[in-house]
């Protein structure tokens, strides 16, 4: 019998906005092979009024507003209590997170189940934290407009580890920050010249070890030039 698929319960105001991403090459695929699977759940169903308001002015004034507690908490609780597989691991996706990373993602990779909760305006009341003790993650020292593009970073990051998505499974391995931390080494493909820009001849060569040492010298120094 085959594994679970690893699951993704993401809980956001909007889930519209991942339509396109969870219907688009790797994930699609992994998705229909039943490797991975990805919930997404309005927020707003857990609203308390007619108007399903899910945000209110901070206390004190300032700018913008923040999502209450009442909603997000109760969403939360009971996504988290559905399906019987499991509370999962509740990440709430915050510019003042710990910073995502490689070894992190290949943390989560070991997870049979991610909870994803997406801030969106001036971010949480302090008592959803409070309450529910997630894990706060942060994608980079910038400002977005919600947690969604973090969310599906986190998403595609993780899944690609996952046993089976990948169609060379020493794809992940060779990745830039892989086991060594470093990054990948230059690739090239056809045409052999471009512009007068030749392929390094130990490519041609068909010496694998060659090849291999050649990699291993120049992981560090991939990339755009400078």
């Amino acid at each position: 019998m085959p594994p679970p698929p690893l699951r993704f319960d993401v809980l956001t105001l909007f889930p519209g906005l991942f339509e396109g991403f969870l219907s688009e090459s790797i994930l699609k695929r992994a998705i229909r092979r039943g490797l991975v699977s990805v919930d997404l759940w309005d927020i707003r169903r857990w609203a308390l009024d007619k108007h399903r308001s899910v945000d209110d002015t901070p206390f004190g004034g300032g700018p913008g507003m923040l999502m209450m507690a009442p909603p997000v908490v109760s969403a939360v609780e009971a996504v988290r209590a559905s399906f019987g597989d499991g509370p999962g691991r509740l990440i709430a996706m915050t510019p003042a997170g710990r910073r995502l990373d490689q070894a992190f993602v290949s943390e989560l990779a070991g997870e049979p189940r991610i909870v994803l909760l997406c801030g969106r305006y001036e971010g949480f009341d302090q008592r959803i934290f409070d309450v529910l003790r997630p894990e706060a993650l942060s994608i980079g020292d910038y400002v977005l407009s919600g947690g969604e593009v973090p969310a599906m970073a986190v998403i595609d990051a993780v899944m690609r580890l996952v046993p089976g998505v990948l169609g060379d499974e020493r794809s992940a391995l060779d990745e830039s920050f892989g086991p060594d931390g470093g990054l990948e080494y230059p690739h090239y493909t056809r045409p052999r010249s471009y512009r007068g820009l030749g392929v390094p001849e130990v490519l041609l060569g068909g010496d694998h070890a060659a090849i291999d040492r050649w990699r291993r010298r120049h992981r560090r120094e991939a990339g755009p030039p400078a």
